[in-house]
């Protein structure tokens, strides 16, 4: 039988990973936010993206456009004019300025993140718009700055995977939404088993793997938060490159790994509020 002290601790060690993460995340999207040389959802020298492209949407600002997405959740947000809509992990405004171009100007977009920079750098671009219904604020996802009940619809772009406790910030999308409210949600999951040296090199090659679930306890967080109606709307392979897979692994272990199924992917999933 475990002491008190034995779980207190075991929370002490978890609570102060979860911090390290954080800070993690806090300097490297800080520098990204500055166009400083970091590793994000593109590979070293963007030779291989994850981002999808933006370009051809309506309300899209260049400037907003760190390249950090995995997915394009705008495309099964089901948004409509009028809506209140969050962005969670909102970086330069990217997402946030697609979604107001849907939304009107009678509908309202908050944006939150946990990066100064580049809350700075969003109000700054929606200044520079002239966007009055677009804010954005500074905080944490597993504990939004945002009313309870007060958001028709939260979107999220290759952000949740770098969030420690998961659960908690499902709990805090389901708070924030009204009932019978919905989110959108573009994340990296793995389907299978990726081998530990290999998913070390994944996550120094791109950053946004750092953090990826297997995809059914994904799945198993948003079921136990309460959603329903949940569903995968779109999935997209993100290739591992062969030289990636020859500097971690053998020959034999490598070719055992492409024919095992195992993968990351890209999922954008859709989910209700009762």
């Amino acid at each position: 039988m475990s002491s008190g002290g034995d779980v207190k601790d075991t929370q002490a060690q978890c609570d102060a990973s979860a911090s390290s993460i954080k800070e993690t995340v806090r300097e490297k999207y800080g520098k990204l936010a500055a166009r400083q040389k970091v590793t994000g959802c593109c590979g070293p020298g963007e030779v291989t993206c994850f981002a999808d492209d933006y370009t051809q949407l309506a309300g899209y600002v260049p400037e907003a456009d760190l390249g950090l997405g995995c997915g394009v959740p705008t495309e099964i947000a089901r948004l409509k004019v009028g809506d209140t809509v969050l962005d969670l992990g909102s970086g330069a405004g990217n997402d946030a300025f697609v979604t107001r171009a849907i939304v009107g100007s009678s509908g309202h977009v908050i944006g939150v993140d946990m990066t100064t920079p580049m809350i700075e750098k969003a109000r700054g671009n929606a200044a520079k718009l002239g966007y009055t219904n677009v804010e954005f604020r500074l905080g944490e996802i597993e504990s939004l700055p945002v009313e309870s009940g007060s958001v028709d619809v939260v979107i999220s772009n290759c952000v949740l995977n770098l969030v420690p406790d998961k659960a908690r910030a499902f709990s805090e999308i389901r708070r924030v939404l009204k009932p019978g409210g919905h989110f959108s949600i573009s994340d990296i999951v793995v389907q299978g088993e990726l081998p530990e040296s290999l998913r070390g090199s994944a996550e120094a090659y791109a950053g946004c793997v750092a953090g990826a679930m297997q995809q059914q306890d994904y799945f198993e967080v948003i079921h136990g938060t309460g959603f329903t109606s949940i569903q995968v709307a779109k999935e997209k392979v993100l290739d591992i490159p062969d030289e990636l897979l020859r500097q971690t692994l053998s020959d034999k272990e490598a070719e055992t790994f492409k024919s095992s199924g195992s993968r990351l992917v890209s999922i954008t999933v859709y989910g209700e509020k009762p």
